[in-house]
């Protein structure tokens, strides 16, 4: 009888063992950093032209411990480059591992990350309103950051709310950034594109036969240049009443001439181009927190380096601070890794200007 016991005792002794071997590992588990997926219906995405799909998915970065702990969270807001999938950084380069190696190096404390697919079919959205692709600022200005402070333990105010953007998507960082700074604090631009003139015209990059001639946006899928300027002229230059592509052509061929419209012109520099629009946001600008973009030299696109470079004395010529680095590399090619730019770079930039909730901690 005694030895019954004995063994019951043993075996209750293992189970509750396992069981609180388990607890560890669902506790272990708990503390990981996550990346959660999550789509968000848009009301300012449902009148389009190009059939631009209301729903759109993004992915949050969650620190380790954020589902145990009381803390709030500063968020960066994460424009990929467009011409991948907005999910890339993720899935091809690990962001999620190089988030943790920051955070457990002291690069940065613990934030949120949020990425949103905001391509349109043809490609980038330029994150404006346009009455052809839909109204992506307000997408992004209204409806996605209410929906992320109302779901995730945020920080709900611009001193802790910063915003990046790479290549296309620092474009758009940029503009965000410049047009509502009581929205985000602080600004980092990867390798923008659009700050302004480069070195070619605008009108020399698009094949202009190919886009008369076109029947549909499928047309132009393999001209990498016409289809971005399509996409550009589909923001600012957008009009419903002319499809197949619903754009205003601000120059067109004649007898193997280039014929430019200079109104539409005008037009289209005014509302694109980034360095076009200083004037006009000169005290936005001076109020961010923080404010930095950088570019590679190499950029097999000179246009690229010439306007950055153009772009960084201009918002010198207003008395906007601002810090602009160029470095030795191309196109994208020195952002992730732990020798990258995000790492080196970006993360302590938001480090500095992004406000934490020291009080929780």
């Amino acid at each position: 009888m005694l030895s019954q016991v004995r063994r019951l005792a043993a075996a209750g002794g293992l189970l509750a063992f396992a069981v609180a071997a388990l607890g560890c590992v669902e506790s272990a588990a708990a503390a990981d950093s996550q990346v959660v997926t999550r789509v968000l219906w848009s009301k300012s995405l449902t009148q389009t032209r190009i059939g631009t799909d209301p729903n759109r998915a993004m992915v949050v970065y969650l620190p380790a411990g954020y589902d145990r702990s009381a803390q709030r969270y500063p968020v960066i807001y994460y424009l990929p480059n467009p011409a991948e999938s907005f999910r890339a950084d993720f899935d091809r380069r690990n962001a999620q591992a190089l988030f943790d190696r920051a955070i457990a190096a002291g690069v940065i404390g613990k934030f949120i990350v949020v990425t949103a697919d905001l391509t349109t079919p043809l490609g980038c959205s330029w994150y404006v309103n346009s009455a052809v692709t839909g109204n992506w600022e307000d997408f992004v200005v209204t409806e996605l950051v209410s929906y992320v402070d109302a779901t995730f333990k945020t920080l709900p105010s611009r001193d802790s709310r910063g915003i990046l953007g790479d290549r296309m998507g620092g474009y758009g960082a940029i503009r965000l950034g410049m047009r509502h700074p009581e929205v985000f604090g602080s600004v980092y631009a990867l390798h923008p594109v659009g700050t302004g003139s480069g070195i070619l015209i605008m009108h020399s990059r698009p094949d202009w036969d190919l886009l008369a001639r076109a029947r549909s946006t499928s047309d132009l899928r393999d001209d990498v240049f016409s289809s971005t300027f399509v996409s550009i002229f589909q923001a600012y230059l957008s009009n419903p009443d002319r499809p197949p592509l619903f754009i205003d052509l601000p120059a067109h061929r004649t007898g193997g001439q280039l014929v430019i419209d200079s109104g539409l012109t005008a037009r289209l520099r005014a509302g694109f181009l980034l360095e076009s629009l200083i004037p006009q946001y000169t005290e936005n600008l001076k109020s961010l927190r923080g404010f930095k973009f950088d570019w590679g030299r190499s950029d097999p696109n000179q246009d690229h380096v010439y306007a950055n470079q153009a772009f960084t004395h201009k918002l010198d010529e207003f008395g906007i601070a601002h810090e602009a680095e160029e470095y030795r590399g191309g196109w994208g090619d020195r952002n992730w890794g732990e020798d990258g730019r995000v790492y080196n770079e970006v993360l302590p930039f938001f480090h500095q200007h992004l406000v934490s909730d020291t009080r929780l901690r």
